[in-house]
């Protein structure tokens, strides 16, 4: 798989993989093939569905614990006679039935962690790619001249018209390379997700209205599918 980084010179005006590059401004500065081995990958949705749900179960900490009537504080002592009291008959003050008691059937800790593989990662991923693109939802930005300012990166997507004011959390996934500046300019803002190529995953491309790709992420973005087999 080789990078398709191509100029508007280069590529076809009716190819459905080019996309319009614009930069800091807003203003339409030439554009880029997308490479065809990703975002033309057909889309399943029952594998991103599942995708999605590996990655949700694997945020889970699983140390959720309560303890039993044998590891509450308390003493053990049988809290009065058997009989002769009228009462119901009772032993410990730990007993779950008691304020302060062991818990019965509580959560304990455990691992939730789901696994998959790297061939359906990548098909995962491909397809929320490709479902965006699908759905003209993606768009490439030229970070040339970038200083690390909220400002500037928050003017371009005030200019691109990508926030909802009414929708204030993912609106956008922004996608770089490993450029310190821009990831630092856009984390600031709020509806902003950033992310980089290599961690760039299929719950935050769906997750997220928008893909918003820095034009040096695109090729970078082929070489980490090359290089981690995905």
């Amino acid at each position: 798989m080789r990078s398709r980084l191509k100029t508007a010179k280069g590529a076809s005006k009716d190819s459905k993989f080019s996309v319009p590059v614009v930069d800091l401004t807003g203003k339409r500065k030439g554009s880029v093939e997308l490479p065809k081995e990703i975002f033309g990958a057909n889309v399943n949705e029952k594998l991103m569905a599942q995708a999605v749900r590996v990655y949700l179960v694997n945020q889970r900490q699983g140390t959720a614990s309560t303890k039993t009537r044998g590891e509450v504080t308390g003493s053990t002592r049988k809290i009065y006679r058997q009989k002769g009291t009228g009462r119901a008959r009772h032993g410990s003050i730990t007993a779950p039935i008691f304020r302060g008691g062991g818990i019965v059937f509580g959560p304990r800790v455990r691992g939730f962690s789901l696994k998959l593989s790297k061939q359906m990662k990548k098909k995962a991923l491909s397809s929320a790619l490709a479902q965006k693109l699908l759905d003209q939802k993606v768009s490439v930005v030229d970070l040339e001249g970038v200083s690390g300012k909220t400002r500037e990166l928050a003017q371009l997507f005030k200019n691109l018209k990508l926030l909802d004011k009414e929708k204030k959390d993912n609106q956008v996934l922004f996608v770089s390379a490993s450029k310190g500046e821009a990831k630092r300019a856009a984390r600031n803002i709020r509806g902003i997700t950033v992310s980089n190529v290599e961690s760039i995953n299929t719950y935050e491309v769906l997750a997220n209205k928008y893909l918003i790709l820095a034009r040096d992420a695109v090729p970078n973005l082929v070489n980490h599918f090359i290089k981690n087999n995905l």
